[in-house]
Protein backbone atom coordinates (compact mmCIF):
# COMPACT_ATOMS: atom_id res chain seq x y z
CA UNK A 1 0.00 0.00 0.00
CA UNK A 2 2.51 2.64 0.93
CA UNK A 3 4.08 1.61 -2.30
CA UNK A 4 1.00 2.38 -4.34
CA UNK A 5 0.99 5.67 -2.33
CA UNK A 6 4.56 6.65 -3.17
CA UNK A 7 4.50 5.83 -7.26
CA UNK A 8 1.04 7.93 -7.43
CA UNK A 9 2.88 10.97 -5.05
CA UNK A 10 5.87 10.39 -8.11
CA UNK A 11 4.39 10.47 -10.68
CA UNK A 12 1.99 13.48 -9.32
CA UNK A 13 5.07 15.36 -9.12
CA UNK A 14 6.21 14.46 -12.64
CA UNK A 15 3.34 15.58 -14.17
CA UNK A 16 3.44 19.40 -12.38
CA UNK A 17 6.69 19.13 -14.64
CA UNK A 18 5.10 18.03 -17.71
CA UNK A 19 2.58 20.18 -17.54
CA UNK A 20 5.29 23.49 -17.12
CA UNK A 21 4.47 24.51 -13.92
CA UNK A 22 7.40 25.35 -13.23
CA UNK A 23 8.50 26.97 -16.09
CA UNK A 24 4.96 28.95 -15.04
CA UNK A 25 6.01 29.89 -11.47
CA UNK A 26 9.54 31.15 -13.07
CA UNK A 27 8.02 33.76 -15.69
CA UNK A 28 5.83 34.82 -12.08
CA UNK A 29 8.63 35.69 -10.15
CA UNK A 30 10.72 37.19 -12.75
CA UNK A 31 7.66 39.30 -13.65
CA UNK A 32 7.38 39.69 -9.60
CA UNK A 33 11.15 41.04 -9.17
CA UNK A 34 10.75 43.49 -12.27
CA UNK A 35 7.91 44.91 -10.76
CA UNK A 36 9.17 45.62 -7.50
CA UNK A 37 12.39 46.62 -9.49
CA UNK A 38 10.48 49.69 -10.60
CA UNK A 39 8.74 49.94 -6.87
CA UNK A 40 12.26 50.41 -5.74
CA UNK A 41 12.96 53.45 -8.30
CA UNK A 42 10.06 55.39 -7.70
CA UNK A 43 10.10 55.32 -4.09
CA UNK A 44 10.66 58.37 -2.45
CA UNK A 45 12.06 56.83 0.86
CA UNK A 46 12.30 53.20 2.09
CA UNK A 47 12.64 51.40 -0.98
CA UNK A 48 14.02 48.28 0.04
CA UNK A 49 11.15 47.83 2.47
CA UNK A 50 8.65 48.68 -0.35
CA UNK A 51 10.57 46.08 -2.39
CA UNK A 52 10.12 43.62 0.15
CA UNK A 53 6.37 44.22 0.63
CA UNK A 54 5.99 44.05 -2.81
CA UNK A 55 7.37 40.66 -3.43
CA UNK A 56 5.58 39.43 -0.49
CA UNK A 57 2.26 40.53 -0.90
CA UNK A 58 2.20 39.43 -4.43
CA UNK A 59 4.00 36.19 -4.78
CA UNK A 60 1.77 34.64 -2.13
CA UNK A 61 -1.59 34.55 -3.63
CA UNK A 62 0.06 34.13 -6.70
CA UNK A 63 1.69 30.59 -5.32
CA UNK A 64 -2.37 30.07 -4.42
CA UNK A 65 -3.68 30.52 -7.15
CA UNK A 66 -1.26 28.44 -9.75
CA UNK A 67 -0.93 25.66 -7.21
CA UNK A 68 -5.16 25.35 -6.98
CA UNK A 69 -5.52 25.82 -10.28
CA UNK A 70 -3.41 23.23 -11.12
CA UNK A 71 -4.38 20.56 -9.01
CA UNK A 72 -8.19 21.23 -9.61
CA UNK A 73 -7.46 21.39 -13.45
CA UNK A 74 -4.99 18.07 -13.12
CA UNK A 75 -7.72 16.18 -11.52
CA UNK A 76 -10.70 17.01 -14.11
CA UNK A 77 -8.45 16.12 -16.55
CA UNK A 78 -7.67 12.37 -15.04
CA UNK A 79 -11.79 12.36 -14.43
CA UNK A 80 -12.44 13.39 -17.71
CA UNK A 81 -10.37 10.75 -19.57
CA UNK A 82 -11.25 8.02 -17.05
CA UNK A 83 -7.57 7.82 -15.57
CA UNK A 84 -8.43 7.29 -12.36
CA UNK A 85 -11.01 4.46 -13.37
CA UNK A 86 -8.22 2.67 -14.53
CA UNK A 87 -6.16 3.20 -11.82
CA UNK A 88 -8.77 1.83 -9.21
CA UNK A 89 -9.47 -1.19 -11.42
CA UNK A 90 -5.31 -2.01 -9.74
CA UNK A 91 -7.51 -3.10 -7.58
CA UNK A 92 -6.15 -0.04 -5.24
CA UNK A 93 -7.53 1.13 -2.08
CA UNK A 94 -9.25 4.48 -2.95
CA UNK A 95 -7.16 5.82 0.27
CA UNK A 96 -4.03 4.92 -1.30
CA UNK A 97 -5.17 7.21 -4.89
CA UNK A 98 -6.33 10.06 -2.29
CA UNK A 99 -2.97 9.99 0.05
CA UNK A 100 -0.86 9.75 -3.19
CA UNK A 101 -2.29 12.68 -4.41
CA UNK A 102 -2.17 14.58 -1.91
CA UNK A 103 1.79 13.72 -1.08
CA UNK A 104 2.52 14.66 -4.72
CA UNK A 105 0.64 18.19 -4.27
CA UNK A 106 3.23 18.65 -1.45
CA UNK A 107 5.49 18.21 -2.81
CA UNK A 108 4.65 21.02 -5.48
CA UNK A 109 3.64 23.09 -2.76
CA UNK A 110 6.91 22.52 -1.01
CA UNK A 111 8.79 23.20 -4.84
CA UNK A 112 6.56 26.39 -4.97
CA UNK A 113 7.50 27.77 -1.77
CA UNK A 114 11.39 26.97 -1.75
CA UNK A 115 11.48 28.85 -5.05
CA UNK A 116 9.58 32.27 -3.70
CA UNK A 117 11.83 32.07 -0.23
CA UNK A 118 14.95 32.05 -2.58
CA UNK A 119 14.16 34.84 -4.58
CA UNK A 120 13.17 36.83 -0.75
CA UNK A 121 16.17 36.08 0.47
CA UNK A 122 17.76 38.51 -1.42
CA UNK A 123 16.13 41.20 0.23
CA UNK A 124 15.21 39.94 3.90
CA UNK A 125 16.98 38.36 6.76
CA UNK A 126 17.41 34.82 6.46
CA UNK A 127 16.17 33.36 9.86
CA UNK A 128 12.91 35.72 8.62
CA UNK A 129 13.10 34.51 5.08
CA UNK A 130 13.13 30.72 6.43
CA UNK A 131 10.03 31.67 8.90
CA UNK A 132 7.64 33.01 6.31
CA UNK A 133 8.59 30.02 3.65
CA UNK A 134 7.84 27.78 6.01
CA UNK A 135 4.43 29.05 6.81
CA UNK A 136 3.71 30.26 3.63
CA UNK A 137 4.35 25.82 3.07
CA UNK A 138 1.80 25.25 5.43
CA UNK A 139 -0.33 28.25 3.88
CA UNK A 140 0.14 25.90 0.19
CA UNK A 141 -0.47 22.66 1.96
CA UNK A 142 -3.69 22.95 3.55
CA UNK A 143 -4.28 24.95 -0.09
CA UNK A 144 -3.63 21.74 -1.51
CA UNK A 145 -6.00 19.22 0.88
CA UNK A 146 -8.88 21.81 0.11
CA UNK A 147 -8.50 21.74 -3.76
CA UNK A 148 -8.22 18.11 -3.65
CA UNK A 149 -11.27 17.96 -1.41
CA UNK A 150 -13.27 20.21 -3.68
CA UNK A 151 -12.66 18.80 -7.15
CA UNK A 152 -13.39 15.34 -5.85
CA UNK A 153 -16.83 16.63 -4.27
CA UNK A 154 -17.82 18.99 -7.47
CA UNK A 155 -16.43 16.91 -10.32
CA UNK A 156 -16.04 20.52 -11.43
CA UNK A 157 -13.33 23.17 -12.13
CA UNK A 158 -15.42 26.53 -12.12
CA UNK A 159 -17.34 25.15 -8.58
CA UNK A 160 -14.47 23.75 -7.27
CA UNK A 161 -11.76 26.71 -7.92
CA UNK A 162 -14.49 29.35 -6.84
CA UNK A 163 -15.08 27.52 -3.24
CA UNK A 164 -11.28 27.21 -2.58
CA UNK A 165 -10.51 30.90 -3.73
CA UNK A 166 -13.65 31.85 -1.53
CA UNK A 167 -12.46 29.93 1.84
CA UNK A 168 -8.83 31.32 1.00
CA UNK A 169 -10.54 34.77 0.74
CA UNK A 170 -12.36 34.68 3.81
CA UNK A 171 -9.55 32.81 5.69
CA UNK A 172 -7.60 35.55 5.39
CA UNK A 173 -9.54 38.55 5.87
CA UNK A 174 -11.57 37.07 8.76
CA UNK A 175 -9.50 38.93 11.38
CA UNK A 176 -10.44 42.19 10.04
CA UNK A 177 -14.09 41.16 9.82
CA UNK A 178 -14.03 40.36 13.65
CA UNK A 179 -12.76 43.52 13.76
CA UNK A 180 -15.22 45.54 12.57
CA UNK A 181 -17.28 43.81 13.81
CA UNK A 182 -16.78 44.11 16.91
CA UNK A 183 -16.82 47.72 17.12
CA UNK A 184 -18.72 49.70 19.55
CA UNK A 185 -20.92 51.42 17.03
CA UNK A 186 -22.24 47.80 16.43
CA UNK A 187 -22.84 46.49 19.88
CA UNK A 188 -26.56 47.71 20.20
CA UNK A 189 -29.61 45.72 18.54
CA UNK A 190 -30.01 42.06 18.38
CA UNK A 191 -29.14 41.52 14.80
CA UNK A 192 -26.07 42.87 15.23
CA UNK A 193 -25.39 40.57 17.72
CA UNK A 194 -26.56 37.72 15.88
CA UNK A 195 -24.38 38.69 13.11
CA UNK A 196 -20.95 39.18 15.69
CA UNK A 197 -21.58 36.17 16.85
CA UNK A 198 -22.46 34.15 13.58
CA UNK A 199 -18.88 35.89 11.94
CA UNK A 200 -17.42 34.17 15.56
CA UNK A 201 -18.37 30.89 14.76
CA UNK A 202 -17.23 30.84 11.35
CA UNK A 203 -13.85 32.17 12.16
CA UNK A 204 -13.98 29.23 14.45
CA UNK A 205 -14.55 26.74 11.54
CA UNK A 206 -11.69 28.46 9.54
CA UNK A 207 -7.88 28.56 9.78
CA UNK A 208 -6.11 31.73 10.61
CA UNK A 209 -4.53 32.58 7.66
CA UNK A 210 -3.94 36.00 8.93
CA UNK A 211 -1.44 35.20 10.98
CA UNK A 212 0.41 32.61 8.57
CA UNK A 213 3.03 34.42 6.21
CA UNK A 214 3.20 37.66 7.75
CA UNK A 215 5.28 40.63 5.32
CA UNK A 216 5.47 42.42 8.76
CA UNK A 217 8.39 39.76 9.41
CA UNK A 218 10.47 40.60 6.50
CA UNK A 219 10.29 43.84 6.49
CA UNK A 220 10.53 44.63 10.56
CA UNK A 221 12.11 40.95 11.62
CA UNK A 222 9.79 40.81 14.18
CA UNK A 223 8.66 37.12 13.29
CA UNK A 224 9.74 34.57 15.74
CA UNK A 225 9.76 31.03 16.25
CA UNK A 226 7.18 30.69 18.34
CA UNK A 227 4.75 31.64 15.85
CA UNK A 228 5.31 28.88 14.09
CA UNK A 229 4.01 26.30 16.65
CA UNK A 230 0.13 27.42 16.05
CA UNK A 231 0.55 27.52 12.51
CA UNK A 232 1.83 23.70 12.30
CA UNK A 233 -1.05 22.59 14.05
CA UNK A 234 -3.65 24.43 12.15
CA UNK A 235 -1.62 22.87 8.88
CA UNK A 236 -1.98 19.64 10.71
CA UNK A 237 -5.81 19.85 11.84
CA UNK A 238 -6.84 21.01 8.24
CA UNK A 239 -4.81 18.65 6.71
CA UNK A 240 -5.98 15.70 8.55
CA UNK A 241 -9.13 16.72 8.23
CA UNK A 242 -9.93 17.49 4.48
CA UNK A 243 -7.85 14.84 3.49
CA UNK A 244 -10.55 12.41 5.74
CA UNK A 245 -13.31 14.29 3.84
CA UNK A 246 -11.57 13.38 0.32
CA UNK A 247 -11.22 9.70 1.44
CA UNK A 248 -15.11 9.30 2.47
CA UNK A 249 -16.55 11.51 -0.58
CA UNK A 250 -14.25 9.16 -3.19
CA UNK A 251 -15.13 6.28 -1.31
CA UNK A 252 -19.26 6.85 -1.50
CA UNK A 253 -18.98 7.30 -5.15
CA UNK A 254 -19.67 4.79 -8.16
CA UNK A 255 -16.71 4.48 -10.32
Amino acid sequence: MSRAIFTIAYFTFIEATRARLTRLMLLILLAAFAGSLFLNEIAVADSQRIQTSFLAASLRPASVFILSLFIISSLAREFNEKGLELILSLDLPRASYVLGKQLGFMGIALLLASGVSLLLAAFAPPSQVILWGLSLLGELWIVTALSLFCLLTFNQIMPAMSLVLGFYLLARSMAAIQLIGHTPLNADGQAQQFMVHAIDAIALLLPRFDTFTQTAWLVDSSGSWAQLGPIAAQTLIYLALLVAGAMFDLSRKNL
